[in-house]
């Protein structure tokens, strides 16, 4: 069985072709939702959506007519993507996302039919000052979210973390339903305070390519104790009263910033968070490398702790779109791997 799965996000379009459950192509384009916001209209994603799955094809010899199914995932079921689904309202598993599922064809962006797959939203209603801080939604993690459930075959409650340029704290109840999650801009402010303040200078406008762990703690204690800008100035004050090197002062910063993090994982009434919650860390290297510590360090968790592989977390917006699809009974079950 031939399937293409489009994962597409604020700022990049993917495409992959999946043949009998194994990854055969990939395509990407650095095009997402955030061009239609720009551009008033959603052209640029149409094309990138053609383009990528036409590439993917390409690549692997075959013709649009050996195509069999055709899903989508992310930010291309908003209002700025190629298809607005409402929400699904928390609490949402895979038979739920599954149901969600909408076909639509779109003629000027590929002959079949695409199956969308909506995002998932916080049950609170009528919001207010009063109650703000416990809604969230997500459109995209929530397929990555039941990949990894398959994957590592979770079993109880659960927290998965995804960060990137957002962190998602996503929870989960011992059906492995999505009971809500909380949202974070860690990554956006790590690079907008990296590359676009003061500290360029000190940092050279560059990320820690290696975790110094003392440091990291150090940065998240004086964010936790100070805050999080009288932190990130100390980082301007080790480089010019201390020899700490590039990736000691990156640790710092990182440290401060995914104190943020913590605190929402703490504190933030939009998920669930008991003792023995286990934490499911994925991310690149370096973030669960640092997230994993603090949680660690911290002591208010006391759950297993699953820090997910790279190969665990290889393609998992294709492989959760394709066990939803087969939830629906569009895929037989035996071609998922």
């Amino acid at each position: 069985m031939n399937i293409v799965t489009i994962d597409a996000g604020t700022t990049n379009t993917r495409s992959s072709l999946w043949v009998d459950g194994q990854l055969r192509a990939q395509a990407q384009a650095e095009v997402g939702v955030r061009n239609t916001a720009i551009d008033g209209n959603n052209a640029a994603l149409k094309s990138a959506v053609h383009s990528t799955v036409e590439s993917a094809l390409s690549q692997a010899g075959l013709g649009k007519d050996k195509l069999d199914l055709m899903l989508a995932s992310g930010m291309i079921t908003s209002n700025v993507g190629l298809s607005e689904l409402p929400h699904l309202p928390a609490p949402a598993g895979l038979q739920e996302l599954a149901q969600g599922m909408k076909s639509i064809v779109m003629s000027e962006v590929f002959p079949q039919p695409v199956w969308f797959i909506p995002g998932v939203r916080n049950s609170v209603d009528k919001i207010g000052l009063h109650n703000v801080e416990a809604m969230d939604m997500m459109r995209g993690e929530e397929t990555e979210a039941m990949a990894l459930v398959a994957r590592l075959e979770l079993t109880g409650p659960a927290m998965i973390i995804l960060p990137g340029s957002h962190t998602k704290l996503v929870s989960l109840d011992s059906a492995q339903r999505i009971v809500g999650c909380a949202t974070s801009i860690a990554g956006e402010l790590l690079q907008a305070i990296t590359q676009n303040t003061l500290l360029k200078k000190s940092l050279d406008g560059e990320f820690a390519s290696e975790l110094h762990p003392e440091m990291l703690l150090a940065g998240a204690a004086a964010a936790q104790r100070t805050g999080l800008a009288r932190a990130c100035f100390s980082v301007r004050i080790l480089d010019m009263f201390t020899e700490s090197q590039h990736n000691e002062k990156a640790s710092y910063l990182l440290g401060a910033v995914l104190s943020g993090d913590l605190l929402a994982l703490k504190n933030s009434s939009a998920i669930r968070m008991r003792p023995d919650t286990a934490i499911v860390i994925s991310g690149k290297p370096i973030l669960r490398q640092a997230l994993a510590l603090l949680i660690g360090e911290n002591g208010f968790f006391y759950g297993k702790q699953i820090i997910v592989s790279d190969a665990e977390q290889d393609n998992l917006a294709g492989f959760g779109a394709i066990s939803i699809a087969a939830s629906r009974g569009l895929i037989p079950q035996a071609a998922i791997h």
